[in-house]
């Protein structure tokens, strides 16, 4: 038995706050009850807020993987093609899962150290004449390494193009996290999940829906009960869902909901960049480089930390668990084994990142990293020095 907490500093799930564990803590009640439909409809606006949007934010009992299918079938047809942004695993993972769909899936090959290249949408585009591409697809923040991607830029890219296609984006990693603009940016259909920025446990997702896509819902042909947009949103009205929801999860969201908006989300947004600067400077110290190549991609929500060629990055993964009893998130698909994530998201603040950097540290030396001194001090001079409020 090991003595402390476990640090989980993996890029999600992250920690549950005590407010939140305790919020979950409580009998569940009548989902079709006077108490429960306050609860929903509560959830479901403050929820908006979160995404900055007008439009309806749809709630499912799912991972962000059900929200990703929920986007497909809701606005796509058989055969429809889409194009998908490569920028990491997870964009990776949402192209496969359309092409199990039967949509005619075009992927724009990327190298997983940058975000999804606007000027190379823009052509896509533009080189459809007869606007066959039905959505475009985009992670904003490519959790497998720590890459962002401009979503505004991409919906210009879009609209100098003029072309009709959906805009899709997986704010997963993103949401609550930093900024992200629903409505402003002239997205379609936003996918999200619980276990991040929200702060809760997994098994939430959320997906935030504009008035175009719910005109795209009227003709799609896909086969659909449980995602069906139309039953939710019928339900929704009054504070309800068309199946048993997930009452204690949702309670936990509310109280999620009522901390963001005690901290406010600028100030969010500005406590996650702050860690994710302090993080760099010790990467920077410790001589390693960070996955993204753009200093403007840098995640806020986690960093992807390259290892020195013919050091397994698995292998110090272990040894920083089995020694300082600290998880850290693994390289993905083609990373398998060349990086480390540090999650510096959700629930975090100073003294959390510095225990987390000094066990990183630690574990480096042990590793036999050379030169993998003075990360934490650079990170605590950069903390001491900025204050966010």
């Amino acid at each position: 038995m090991k003595s402390g907490r476990h640090f989980l500093q993996i890029p999600g799930p992250t920690n549950v706050p005590d407010r939140i564990l305790r919020a979950m803590d409580r009998a569940t009640i009548d989902h079709r009850g006077a108490d429960f439909a306050e609860l929903g409809l509560r959830v479901l606006d403050g929820l908006k807020d979160v995404f900055k949007t007008t439009g309806p934010v749809i709630i499912y009992p799912a991972s962000g993987t059900g929200a990703w299918e929920a986007a497909l079938v809701n606005t796509l047809s058989t055969g429809d093609r889409v194009l998908m942004c490569e920028t990491g695993q997870f964009s990776t993972l949402w192209a496969n899962l359309a092409a199990r769909f039967g949509l005619d899936v075009e992927v724009l090959s990327g190298d997983w150290h940058t975000g999804a290249d606007t000027a190379r949408i823009a052509d896509a585009l533009s080189a459809d004449k007869e606007h066959a591409i039905k959505a475009v697809c985009v992670v904003h923040n490519e959790t497998s390494t720590g890459v962002t991607s401009n979503v505004a830029g991409v919906r210009a890219a879009m609209d100098t193009a003029g072309h009709p296609a959906l805009l899709m984006v997986d704010t997963i990693s993103s949401l609550a996290c930093m900024d992200y603009r629903h409505d402003d940016w002239g997205v379609d259909v936003t996918v999200s999940g619980s276990q991040k920025g929200l702060m809760l446990p997994p098994g939430l997702s959320f997906t935030a829906i504009s008035d175009k896509a719910l005109v795209a819902s009227e003709t799609s042909d896909f086969a659909k009960s449980y995602w069906r947009w139309q039953d939710m949103l019928e339900a929704n009205k009054k504070g309800f869902f068309p199946y048993t929801p997930a009452t204690n999860l949702l309670y936990g969201l509310k109280e999620a909901l009522a901390m963001l908006d005690e901290e406010g989300l600028d100030n969010v947004f500005a406590r996650h960049a702050r860690h994710a600067q302090a993080t760099r400077l010790a990467v920077a110290a410790w001589g390693l480089e960070t996955c993204c190549l753009n200093p403007q991609e840098h995640s806020a929500s986690l960093t992807a930390v390259m290892m020195p060629d013919g050091q397994d990055a698995d292998a110090f993964r272990a040894r920083v668990l089995d020694t300082f009893d600290m998880s850290l998130g693994s390289g993905l698909g083609k990373m398998a084994g060349r990086l480390f994530r540090i999650g510096h998201l959700g629930d975090f603040n100073d003294l959390s990142l510095c225990g987390t950097l000094a066990g990183v540290e630690m574990g480096l030396r042990q590793f036999g990293v050379d030169g993998a001194i003075g990360g934490v001090d650079a990170a605590m001079e950069y903390l001491s020095r900025v204050q966010t409020h």
